[in-house]
């Protein structure tokens, strides 16, 4: 089977739409790393998907009769555009069958690429209930299916990306990652590989929450899962293929599945080395290949991974941003309990030191106690565990929250409130600079009998900072702290009238 498939690699049909694509050096992954990492930019393609080349090479082996009646995909949008190109590159009727949940960016993609050649049904909430409601119009309307993942064509289509990668690449290649979400992808690749080079190690790389080829490949049996993670839309496959679990069984070695946090940092990982933004899909296999790395240890070894997709939001990337540190230990978050009296906030400052503070959130609410909400910059993962025991060890008990998803998600953006505590309070809002030092000198040019009820900070990379700050200052104070105000030196504004601020935390 191996070298029927290697033969329908070699004559597949992709070059009419697809191109062929760069094995680009990623330096900073490769220096951080300690192995030579090249990147196959499969983003680049017309679709910014590899998906063009195998639903190219499906509808090139139809029948004009077939191609006549016209064909029907389902897909969570980037095998939706490669047929919607090929459909309209020969002039063939398309039905695309998207879930609900599809991005934006995807659907409008393919009604530009497909133009009237083009018709769009979104239904259900993953690939697999696209794919059924497709199957029942396929035979009501006598369509051909192009499937995205489980047909011979479409697989060897994909496969033509690792003759690329042995062309361009002169050095053995001691292992290549490839995102799974169907297995049609590395189906392709492995099946390439391992007749032309089978000592390279073709590891796949899954989402946590949607790892159906892991389950199926260790039970020995496709497993269907009841629900997957649509982070990563681009793989959120219930069911895997039958082909395509028979191949893997054979050519793939070993299957590595990482979170949300770890995709996100390997999309900024890919920014950082590309200046191109990876969606969670396309930044999949970098995700691994770090993983991978540090399991095995891996030095000086020359290593592949496939950048097989960019159709993101735009507005995602707020998300990705937030999450990326974290995914790369280079953030921690805490909830910290320390005394509600004047001078504990200054302490527990001096307590941080020179340490980077990413994010602080806080509202008086309690007579005794208070509670913050810190974001910490940090090297590496043990860093957490670190500095909770060193605010433990200060007497301010502690809660390590870096790896709690309700915390990283929406309690960071709910820290505050209206307190009866805050007598007279007044709202401003600072720029700092950006550099240590700056809030210590905020906090010993107040008076000391002025009280902060509430602060929120998040460092944004820019060069200086945004925060907010509530000051209790007894209105017989009000010259000496307009006169603080200038001696600071910071940028400030009053927004004690805010309208938002009565309605929310007054």
């Amino acid at each position: 089977m191996a070298t029927n498939y290697l033969k329908k690699i070699l004559s597949a049909k992709v070059y009419d739409v697809a191109r062929e694509t760069e094995l680009q050096l990623a330096p900073e992954l490769s220096k951080r790393l300690g192995n030579q990492v090249l990147l196959k930019r499969e983003d680049n393609q017309p679709v910014f998907s590899f998906k063009l080349r195998g639903a190219y090479n499906k509808m090139a082996h139809l029948s004009p009769e077939a191609l006549k009646r016209g064909v029907i995909a389902a897909s969570a949008g980037n095998h939706a555009q490669g047929v919607a190109l090929s459909a309209a590159k020969m002039k063939s009727k398309a039905v695309i069958v998207m879930p609900l949940t599809t991005p934006s960016v995807k659907i409008d993609a393919v009604k530009a690429h497909g133009g009237s050649w083009v018709e769009i049904i979104l239904v259900g909430e993953s690939y697999s209930d696209a794919f059924q409601h497709a199957q029942i119009l396929e035979k009501k309307r006598g369509l051909t299916f192009v499937h995205p993942f489980d047909d011979p064509d479409v697989i060897a289509g994909q496969g033509t990306i690792a003759k690329e990668i042995f062309q361009q690449c002169q050095e053995p290649i001691d292992a290549i990652f490839v995102a799974i979400g169907g297995g049609g992808l590395i189906a392709g690749i492995g099946e390439y590989v391992k007749a032309v080079s089978p000592k390279t190690k073709v590891i796949g790389v899954q989402s946590v929450d949607s790892d159906a080829m892991r389950r199926s490949l260790e039970a020995n049996k496709r497993i269907e899962m009841k629900d997957v993670g649509l982070f990563s839309d681009g793989t959120a496959v219930k069911l895997v293929g039958k082909e395509t679990f028979r191949i893997c069984k054979r050519v793939v070695d070993d299957i590595i599945t990482v979170d949300t946090d770890e995709i996100c940092a390997a999309i900024n990982d890919a920014f950082t080395d590309t200046r191109s933004i990876l969606e969670p899909a396309g930044a999949l296999s970098i995700a691994g290949m770090k993983k991978y790395v540090g399991k095995h240890h891996l030095k000086k070894k020359n290593l592949v991974a496939i950048a097989c997709g960019a159709n993101i939001n735009f507005s995602r990337l707020r998300f990705v941003a937030e999450r990326a540190d974290v995914g790369e230990s280079r953030e921690a978050v805490f909830a910290v309990t320390i005394p509600e009296e004047r001078g504990s906030f200054r302490r527990f400052c001096e307590l941080l030191g020179k340490r980077n503070v990413t994010e602080f959130n806080y509202r008086i609410a309690d007579q005794d106690e208070a509670h913050i909400f810190i974001g910490i910059g940090t090297q590496k993962a043990t860093d957490s565990t670190a500095i909770a025991k060193h605010f433990r060890k200060a007497k301010f008990a502690t809660i390590d929250l870096t790896h709690d998803e309700l915390a990283k998600s929406h309690l960071r953006h709910m820290v505050g409130g209206r307190s009866t505590l805050a007598k007279d309070e007044l709202l401003y809002r600072f720029e700092f600079p950006e550099r240590p030092g700056a809030l210590m000198k905020f906090l010993t040019s107040m008076a000391p009998n002025w009280n902060i009820s509430l602060f929120h900070y998040r460092n944004h990379g820019a060069d200086y900072g945004r925060i907010l700050v509530g000051i209790q200052v007894p209105q017989n104070a009000q010259r000496a702290f307009q006169k603080f105000l200038t001696s600071l030196g910071y940028p400030h504004w009053d927004e004690t009238d805010n309208p938002a601020y009565r309605l929310f935390l007054k």
